[in-house]
């Protein structure tokens, strides 16, 4: 951990090992991160959904994920994510109401994504204040045991036979739509200070080999 008051003088040592470009797109990119909203994925077992959720989440300029596992390791197929993971941090947590309790805390209001419990239609939500988006798994969806706790229910409209989206299909559509929301609103979702400066001292890492004996070696001086 690094002290705060210590995080604008490692950012800028850190600076030195990387290229102009890749320092040029993470002062850009940076500045449109937000944790206003906290995708969080139920025990997802396809390697192929969870990449595609971690690229998707990433595009729409959030970058952390909570991953609750139970009987499957969420573990993104690198090959799908195509460097998305270098930029977004996967939290990995127990799958139950302990977790989601820790979650609340922090902040967010919990919404489980399903039609059940009287959900609002996505295109109909306002976002008001930090969330938590709940997605289930494969098969089954959101757990009942999580739709009890969950503040409320959030659902993607359908127009066809069909009555859902895969799971990474229906992540892209609700960060993207909340996103484009956010922007509308003149809510302040960006980051602190202090979390933007961690962000970019972490990306910074991931763009330098040997970075953790570069800064243990920086800190300890």
């Amino acid at each position: 951990m690094i002290p705060k008051d210590r995080l604008q003088e490692t950012f800028d040592y850190l600076k030195q090992f990387l290229t102009d470009e890749r320092l040029s797109k993470i002062e850009h990119f940076s500045l449109e991160s937000s944790d206003f909203v906290l995708p969080v994925m139920e025990d997802v077992y396809q390697f192929r959904n969870a990449a595609a959720i971690v690229r998707s989440v990433e595009a729409c300029g959030f970058h952390h994920v909570v991953a609750l596992e139970e009987e499957n390791v969420f573990n993104p197929n690198l090959k799908v994510t195509k460097g998305a993971e270098t930029w977004v941090q996967v939290e990995k947590m127990p799958n139950n109401l302990d977790s989601l309790k820790e979650i609340k805390s922090r902040g967010y209001r919990i919404l489980a994504v399903s039609p059940e419990k009287n959900a609002t239609m996505l295109p109909d939500y306002e976002v008001k204040e930090p969330i938590a988006l709940v997605f289930g798994t494969e098969l089954e969806g959101v757990s009942d045991e999580i739709l009890d706790f969950a503040d409320e229910t959030l659902a993607i409209p359908m127009f066809g036979f069909t009555k859902s989206f895969n799971v990474s299909v229906a992540a892209a559509i609700c960060m993207y739509e909340l996103k484009q929301k956010l922007m509308k609103s003149g809510i302040e979702y960006q980051l602190s200070d202090q979390k933007l400066l961690e962000l970019k001292i972490r990306w910074a890492k991931n763009s330098i080999k040997s970075s953790e004996q570069i800064l243990e070696r920086f800190l300890g001086s």
